[in-house]
């Protein structure tokens, strides 16, 4: 398999058309995860592109895709090992329990910039993780992390509904009227905005921060009142569109301004996380203790370490009071629609590389070279390279 080099261009094919290529749909094998790669309506879609399909009995059963489903749209039904017998590129949603063969391309979310020393590169497989392809506006319809934290925001703020001991609408009734719950989102990426969306459909008094001011008119947009803070925030966003990680100097700052807002709050939702680090802590334990008893804090950057100091990865914690809730994997729970979009995102991925059946790895595409994690046995990706460094100077 040959890859360009700088700055010359090469057409770079795994099979030529004449022999049809294979992609191949594993079933999820993660503690959890009921999504899948690839939903019948794209099956349709890579058939239109000359690509072969075959899915591994029961992979959408969990997100309520039938085998005979995947039948009608033309793909062909096998084992594990048929799937890895005879599939040239395999789909996942998480990194697949087997590795692959040195001959095949493994596109996934491999999670590399988190653990990187888990990239299973030494099969020599070519592969692409989907979380590292770049936020430009090319790509937005490959973007898996926007759809699913889309989705995540919205299961976070219902889950909070369901926890806090108040109505979120003001109600008015024959007993008097009850005003409204109020509600902070904190971080205004994908999963905030989605969250200050569902939390005023739900009737809400919503306020949202971010370390972003740029994203001020986002918020105002959905209804909500922008926090602002005294605080420099010019540096808070990479050129990829990611949040970046600011000194503890300010964080502690930030923290203390929070702790006023938070004290009037009774749903908080937690929403921020930078690629490939621990999540910052903006809600500490005296924060939450200045809330009032009965309130919420829902804390969707658990699996990344969690943005409250009590957070407790798949648990919930009460604190004087205050229920911190720490929920993982929030797409996967509502998986019909989350593999609906995901399999979009894949699809429109894999696509962008097919020409006329034959998979083509232009290097000097910006989402291709940018995804790229790994191939001929080694990780290829330079932030993963460095960070597999860096660990290793250590070690």
């Amino acid at each position: 398999m040959l890859f360009t080099r700088r700055g010359v261009r090469v057409r770079t094919v795994l099979r030529s058309q004449e022999s049809m290529m294979i992609v191949g749909v594993v079933r999820e094998t993660a503690a959890g995860e009921r999504r899948v790669a690839l939903v019948p309506a794209g099956v349709a879609a890579l058939k239109k592109a000359k690509l072969d399909v075959v899915v591994e009995k029961d992979a959408g059963k969990s997100a309520g895709f039938s085998d005979d489903a995947y039948k009608e749209a033309g793909a062909e039904l096998g084992s594990s090992s048929d799937v890895g017998a005879k599939a040239d590129i395999v789909l996942a949603v998480q990194k697949p329990k087997q590795d692959l063969k040195a001959s095949q391309v493994g596109i996934a979310i491999f999670d590399p910039l988190t653990y990187p020393d888990q990239v299973p590169a030494k099969s020599g497989a070519t592969l692409f993780s989907l979380d590292l392809i770049p936020r430009t506006t090319r790509a937005q319809a490959m973007d898996v992390l926007s759809s699913q934290a889309n989705l995540g925001g919205y299961l976070g703020v219902l889950i909070g509904a369901t926890e806090l001991t108040k109505i979120l609408p003001m109600m008015t009734t024959a007993a008097g009227t009850i005003p409204p719950a109020r509600a902070l989102i904190l971080g205004a990426g994908v999963a905030g905005l989605q969250a200050i969306a569902t939390a005023r459909r739900l009737g809400a008094i919503v306020s949202g921060y971010d370390v972003r001011t740029a994203v001020k008119e986002q918020v105002e947009s959905l209804g909500a009142r922008f926090v602002e803070l005294p605080l420099e925030t010019e540096s808070a966003q990479d050129a990829g569109g990611y949040a970046k990680a600011l000194g503890e100097e300010f964080y502690a700052k930030q923290r203390q301004l929070l702790g006023d807002v938070l004290a009037e709050t009774d749903l908080v939702i937690t929403t921020a996380a930078v690629p490939g680090m621990k999540a910052p802590i903006l809600v500490t334990a005296a924060m939450a203790e200045r809330m009032a008893p009965g309130s919420v804090i829902v804390d969707l950057a658990a699996e990344r370490g969690g943005n409250c100091e009590l957070t407790k990865a798949g648990e919930t914690v009460e604190h004087k009071g205050v229920r911190i809730i720490g929920p993982l994997n929030l797409p996967s729970r509502l998986a019909t629609n989350a593999s609906q979009l995901f399999s979009k995102n894949i699809q429109s991925f894999l696509l962008n590389m097919v020409k006329e059946g034959a998979l083509e790895m232009d290097m000097e595409d910006p989402i291709v070279s940018g995804s790229l994690l790994a191939k001929g046995g080694e990780v290829v990706h330079e932030r993963v390279k460095e960070i597999l460094a860096k660990e290793g100077a250590r070690g």
